[in-house]
């Protein structure tokens, strides 16, 4: 904008660069679907996105850890045991599962008693105790002695972290108030800073009772309720339950939906393996949030081993993820062994998906998306076996028909011997075949849909398309030359056209801006051909 000039001298001004810096999104941010010990769950009534762990050890302190009867505490693990750093943790239960309550007595009718209810169902919440003591700020400092406010009071929560052992993790709220409008009024403060409790009911105008008594007596009738199944999975896509509360965060890359039950009776354990009907679903959401599905076997294809073959390429067709969607797809196969340290470390067989998304992560920071998450460097960390021990003339049944193997490759253990989408079978002869293409595709687009926004509503012309030409290029640029796309210069590797020829003028009459990105995947070399060939004497003349 020129200046106004008013007096004689100089004057100074800051030109904008035009330089707008597109910075690439995540691409190893790992969702997972499934039951818990403990932790939040996206209801209906609540706006909270599900959280965020970065480590196993946040796992258990925020989900309850390892449960023999939760697949999905075990894909976790795996995931984080195999490099995964950033996991998004959709805990569902069934209906019937119900929230545990404290009731703390007030100086009259029932009417008059605090309740307290669990943060959510579960029967972690029958490990909740709670105490109450008046020593709060004294609100007449001048008096003999100090007096203190009736309506306030301190409350202590308390979670045993393990049955049957005194190991608690405290929470205390000070100076709390049961006068609504009150900045420290109890349920506002509960909802506001507590991870275990929250009022149930009406609050009573009255305080509790004190309570000084040593805390250890534990609540009761939290329930888990039975197994979940399918609708608990699905739930609601209107109000963003079940899986779909994944659309209550910004950025997801990877999502794993373990078995919903497993039987832990007979061993190997008997599991109820996630069903086509949520995979179909589930495939449909990564679509459309630019996600890859990780699809596990159902651990039954193995139990006759004569016939594990047939029954995964029966398996792969029955779930009937195909047409263009399946390019965000990849199945694996078969399961894994693995040391169960609740089940005195016997071995058992676990799905592997929880272990093929930390090798992703893995892979993506040590050699970028563009890389395929296989091959001798993708070792599968604390697998003991697999449930199916491959051979090449097997391998090659399953790969042309985009089922990606599991291999044990003798001194080089256990590894992942295949990068295929489920659009990746040879009939299909699909652009997006491969997995390392299909995410780096991915990328490109959820980066470059965020890196534009700002073009919105700008003047629709010359300036703005080198505007955009400029900003586009520059980030194409650097992942060329950290080594993403196919070619030697960058006139091989990749096109940017926003220009006249792009965007017509009855595209700029209608609001239209048109920008074309084009890209030169790197393959990944899947068949290597090594030609021997005898040489004959030579003959003298």
């Amino acid at each position: 904008m020129p200046v106004a000039t008013t007096y004689p001298g100089v004057y100074i001004q800051e030109i904008p660069s035009g330089v707008r810096t597109i910075t690439g999104v995540a691409t190893s941010i790992t969702a997972f679907v499934g039951r818990a010990v403990a932790g939040p769950i996206c209801t209906a009534t609540s706006t909270d996105p599900p959280p965020m762990t970065t480590s196993f050890p946040d796992y258990e302190r925020q989900f309850g850890g390892l449960d023999v009867a939760n697949p999905m505490s075990y894909a976790v693990r795996d995931f984080y045991l195999n490099g995964g750093t950033l996991a998004i943790i959709v805990r569902v239960a069934h209906v019937d599962a119900t929230a545990a309550t404290i009731t703390l007595l007030g100086s009259g009718s029932p009417a008059e008693d605090l309740v307290l209810e669990a943060s959510s169902v579960g029967e972690w919440g029958n490990r909740l105790d709670a105490v109450v003591d008046y020593s709060t700020d004294k609100s007449l400092p001048r008096a003999s002695p100090p007096k203190t406010n009736p309506q306030r009071f301190n409350l202590t929560v308390r979670y045993r972290t393990q049955p049957g052992k005194d190991n608690f993790a405290t929470e205390y709220f000070s100076s709390v108030s049961t006068i609504e409008g009150d900045p420290r009024f109890l349920p506002i403060v509960l909802e506001r800073e507590s991870s275990y409790v929250r009022v149930h009911g009406v609050m009573p105008t009255s305080r509790p009772q004190s309570n000084v008594t040593p805390i250890g007596a534990d609540s009761g009738s939290g329930s888990d309720g039975g197994d979940i199944d399918d609708n608990d999975i699905l739930a609601d896509q209107g109000a963003k339950t079940g899986i779909y509360a994944l659309n209550r965060i910004d950025l997801f890359n990877l999502l794993c939906i373990p078995p919903l039950t497993r039987d832990s009776t007979s061993l190997p354990s008997n599991w109820t393996a996630t069903s086509a009907n949520v995979y179909q679903n589930a495939l449909k959401l990564c679509v459309d949030r630019r996600a890859m599905l990780i699809v596990d076997p159902d651990p039954a294809w193995a139990t006759s081993i004569n016939r594990a073959i047939e029954n995964a390429i029966d398996g792969r067709n029955d779930l009937n993820l195909s047409g263009t969607d399946a390019r965000n797809a990849a199945l694996y196969f078969p399961c894994v062994r693995e040391v169960d340290p609740l089940r005195d470390s016997r071995v058992d067989t676990f799905v592997p998906s929880g272990i093929i998304a930390g090798i992703m992560a893995r892979t993506d920071v040590a050699r970028g998306v563009w890389k395929a998450p296989a091959g001798l460097d993708a070792s599968l960390n604390g697998v003991q076996d697999l449930q199916v021990n491959l051979s090449d003339l097997e391998n090659g049944e399953l790969n042309p028909l985009g089922i990606n193997c599991l291999r044990s490759m003798g001194v080089n253990g256990r590894v992942i011997w295949g990068a295929r989408t489920l659009r990746g079978a040879d009939e299909n002869a699909d652009e997006y075949k491969y997995v390392p293409v299909r995410r780096l595709a991915l990328f490109l687009e959820e980066s470059l849909y965020r890196g534009t926004q700002w073009v919105v509503f700008e003047p629709n012309d010359e300036p703005l398309w080198a505007q955009v030409r400029l900003n586009v290029g520059a980030f194409m640029q650097g992942l060329f030359r950290q080594g993403a796309f196919q070619g030697t210069t960058p006139k091989d590797a990749y096109f940017v056209k926003c220009d006249s020829q792009t965007t017509t003028q009855n595209d700029i009459n209608l609001g239209i801006l048109n920008v074309i990105v084009g890209f030169a995947p790197l393959k990944p070399a899947e068949f290597v051909i090594i030609s021997i060939q005898q040489m004959a004497g030579q003959i003298q003349t």
